[in-house]
């Protein structure tokens, strides 16, 4: 399978299967959409050029495919496997918050249960848990998540700290990550953050008015000039990995604008994720809002190449792609590992595949004070593979996305196996855009 696409002025190809990338001229990308087809080479795109030129791209062309990296043959892949090692966990060290953000999936942090903070108690035994699921396994994550997780930052600071105390003693290596609304985001966090948090994301949704529409305080006013200023401090002071995070709804289709607004206020790790709800909510995008929404990617794209060049330089994550060292085979089957290598732990010490399942009894794993663990969730999960998903076996961008979001499968279309198919058209789009920008740096 190759997947020919135009972007920043450019051809592309993907040969899906072998990884290879190509910047082609008009006429093979031309060749290559009618390559199983018959062709009149006295019309359209073909008119333009000479018998001589057709035929010496075609002789590329056939070179590319005797060297195997031009419609290459799907691999044999073996089958993943549910092997009971956990290496990744997320701590919903609470389910407090103190904003009321209008599109949250967690109910305004409780996930539909009690407000509550996890003791350290329960984050001492998850830790545990962990190191004992993790086989022989060295390197070992814990992202903090919430509701918000500085609404608990004592309990973070022990947990980290017990963690660290660990390592030598059982050869392993821990990395943390938070996500912070930024509402406590003071010089107390931000020193903590620096020593121990590999990764940092803030969440920001893009201009003011973007933002304050819909992540408001608990007494309904606007989170953005705190956030902001709490922000921009912590990026000003920042040793480290972080990401601004935002998410974009039916109200900001225009997302291209925030994302270059934060770059503006002197953000250069940014991520403007689309937001997933049920269709009936007024912030939920719709199928019909997919052609303007790509359209907004073509405009963000073409103006983070430009930036990229100027003092605006500044990373997108989802235009981030290494064409060159891909991740493993597994991985490209698999994605995340939620339910599998990855699983989440409520404050009440409930196992979940990930942080979105937080709540729901049909997918309670276990339990970290009492040791429990029904493994055939995760075995469930462990099948949650491109292996097993008949509507992504011929899809172009399926060892990008290794079969998109469990979660949303199974929130929204009622099939782990069934990918969302909203998510998979801005999905593709968003990976064409980072092809493209991989490729077009790279070959200077």
């Amino acid at each position: 399978m190759v997947h020919a696409f135009d972007c920043l002025g450019h051809s592309f190809l993907l040969d899906v299967e072998s990884g290879s990338v190509f910047i082609v001229d008009s006429l093979t990308k031309a060749l290559i959409e009618n390559h199983d087809s018959p062709v009149d080479y006295s019309k359209g795109e073909f008119s333009r050029y000479t018998a001589t030129e057709i035929a010496e791209a075609g002789e590329e062309i056939d070179a590319l495919i005797k060297e195997g990296v031009l419609f290459s043959p799907e691999p044999p892949h073996k089958k993943p496997e549910y092997a009971g090692i956990i290496k990744a966990m997320c701590l919903n060290i609470s389910h407090m918050c103190n904003l009321r953000c209008e599109y949250c999936f967690a109910d305004g942090g409780s996930y539909s249960g009690a407000m509550t903070n996890m003791s350290f108690e329960v984050a001492k035994n998850a830790v545990d848990f962990l190191i004992a699921k993790s086989g022989g396994r060295r390197n070992l994550e814990i992202d903090f998540f919430g509701g918000e997780p500085l609404l608990n930052f004592d309990v973070v600071k022990r947990t980290v700290a017990y963690a660290r105390g660990l390592e030598k003693e059982k050869n392993k290596n821990f990395r943390f990550t938070i996500t912070t609304n930024a509402m406590l985001l003071d010089d107390d966090a931000i020193d903590f953050f620096n020593k121990e948090m590999y990764n940092v994301v803030v969440s920001i949704d893009g201009r003011k008015s973007v933002h304050n529409s819909v992540r408001k305080t608990v007494a309904g006013e606007g989170s953005f000039d705190a956030a902001m200023k709490n922000a921009l401090n912590f990026k000003a002071k920042r040793k480290g990995q972080y990401y601004v995070r935002g998410t974009y709804t039916a109200l900001n289709k225009d997302f291209s604008k925030d994302v270059l607004y934060l770059n503006d206020c002197g953000f250069d790790q940014i991520s403007i994720e689309p937001v997933v709800l049920p269709e009936n909510h007024r912030l939920a995008i719709h199928k019909s809002d997919v052609p303007e929404l790509i359209e907004e990617y073509d405009k963000l794209v073409n103006e983070y190449f430009r930036r990229r060049k100027t003092d605006k330089w500044f990373n997108f994550f989802h235009f981030m792609i290494d064409i060159y060292h891909g991740p493993c085979e597994t991985k490209r089957l698999v994605g995340c590992g939620a339910g599998n290598e990855y699983v989440a732990v409520a404050p009440n010490g409930d196992i979940f595949p990930c942080h979105q399942f937080d709540g729901d009894a049909d997918y309670k794993i276990g339990n970290v004070l009492d040791g429990t663990f029904d493994n055939r969730i995760p075995e469930k999960f462990a099948l949650n593979n491109l292996l097993e998903k008949k509507d992504c076996r011929d899809c172009w961008a399926k060892y990008y996305c290794s079969g998109g979001c469990a979660a949303n499968a199974i929130h929204y279309c009622g099939d782990i196996n069934k990918p969302y198919k909203i998510t998979c058209e801005l999905m593709r789009k968003r990976i064409e855009c980072a092809i493209a920008v991989n490729s077009l740096e790279k070959s200077k």
